[in-house]
């Protein structure tokens, strides 16, 4: 993930860090990275599902650009295909969004600075996705206090803007691409999200977690198909917190 992005140092004296444009654009440009190319490559599959559906172009780039979870938006493309009133549609889609919250959570401390004012950070945690948390978490350490607010408003506003206009352009060439490569398309996004959140785990608990998501989902999903998401999270949550007991109890680091 380029490293070029950001600029060439980060200034020793705290009192001289630089620019706010510098360091906006240096943000700005982590949209040339890979894991921001197979995100938009996944909007285009998303496009599709979306001119698909019977969801106008309009409503399909206000849902990326206001929900800006790309699983959330699937999900609510899902409930307005089955016909949910708008308060089941609006509990679906904060229900698969629940899981930003320990990210923001464990994001925001990274990029708050000792002024930073409490609306700014309000503000930026709307973009905190996948995505930009992997990103985020991987760059601010290079990045002076003073400006990891302003590099994560180029980081993430620029996703989210240019992701919102492929939705857009893609909507109306969509015609002319066959439904299995939307298919292929979208499958990418998971795929990157399971090696990135691998790669940037702190510790093991991660990894079992994931794991344990993965082991009991297939199981859950046959015996209820309707809440398997929700089950999965909540069962893979305990043999996580099982297995961090487990481990305090030997006396080793998780």
């Amino acid at each position: 993930m380029a490293d070029s992005a950001l600029p060439s140092h980060v200034p020793e004296r705290e009192e001289d860090p630089g620019s706010h444009l510098e360091w906006f654009l240096s943000g700005a440009a982590m949209i040339r990275t890979i894991p921001a190319l197979i995100l938009m490559t996944a909007h285009v599959g998303f496009a599709g599902l979306a001119s698909q559906s019977g969801v106008t172009v309009g409503e399909a780039m206000f849902m990326v650009a206001a929900i800006w979870a790309l699983p959330a938006n699937i999900v609510l493309i899902g409930a307005i295909g089955a016909g949910y009133s708008i308060l089941g549609a609006a509990v679906a889609v904060a229900l698969s969004s629940i899981r930003f919250v320990p990210m923001v959570a464990a994001f925001v401390p990274e990029m708050r600075g000792p002024k930073t004012r409490k609306i700014v950070l309000l503000f930026l945690s709307h973009f905190i996705a996948v995505t930009a948390w992997v990103l985020g978490m991987e760059h601010l350490r290079n990045v002076p206090v003073k400006m990891r607010t302003t590099y994560f408003a180029g980081l993430g506003m620029t996703l989210t803007t240019a992701n919102t206009l492929v939705v857009g352009l893609v909507y109306y060439l969509s015609t002319d691409f066959p439904p299995l490569v939307f298919a292929a398309l979208f499958f990418l996004t998971p795929m990157y999200f399971l090696a990135s959140l691998w790669g940037s785990a702190r510790d093991r608990t991660v990894h079992v977690a994931m794991v344990s998501g993965l082991l009991l989902f297939p199981l859950i999903h046959h015996i209820a198909p309707a809440y398997d998401l929700l089950l999965t999270g909540l069962a893979g949550g305990a043999a996580t917190m099982a297995y961090l007991h487990w481990t305090k109890a030997r006396g080793r680091a998780p």
